[in-house]
């Protein structure tokens, strides 16, 4: 697979991956070896950073829209994500409560198909 593949199933950011990493392509053994056993790059970059974009809001609890919407488009260290979350500037106690409804509506959905169908079944 490609790189770029290899590197979002790691949950990387591919520009921070050593360039023997970036520069060959990955197969499906080398891909389960490194989620196995992750060498010690591997280890640094998916706890210090830079982190993609999806990574980035799953750490701060928002989706991938509010962070757009608050003008992030730059990958961040965790340092500068635990910041953001001592500092939880108006955007990102927004972003988060809606994050929650959105949870919270699919939720209700869920349990609402759910109740459906068992009761179709019945």
């Amino acid at each position: 697979m490609k790189p770029e593949t290899a590197a979002k199933k790691l949950g990387i950011l591919l520009a921070a991956a050593p360039e023997e990493f970036r520069s060959a392509p990955v197969t499906r053994d080398a891909l389960d070896a490194l989620q196995a056993d992750p060498p010690e790059w591997l280890q640094v970059l998916r706890r210090e950073g830079p982190h993609p974009r999806p990574v980035v809001a799953r750490k701060l609890g928002v989706s991938n829209s509010g962070l757009a919407r608050a003008g992030i488009d730059e990958p961040l260290t965790t340092a500068q994500i635990q910041e953001l979350l001592a500092e939880m500037p108006d955007w990102l106690s927004a972003e988060r409560a809606t994050q929650a409804q959105v949870r919270a509506e699919n939720r209700r959905v869920k349990e609402r198909d759910a109740e459906r169908a068992a009761r179709e079944t019945d």
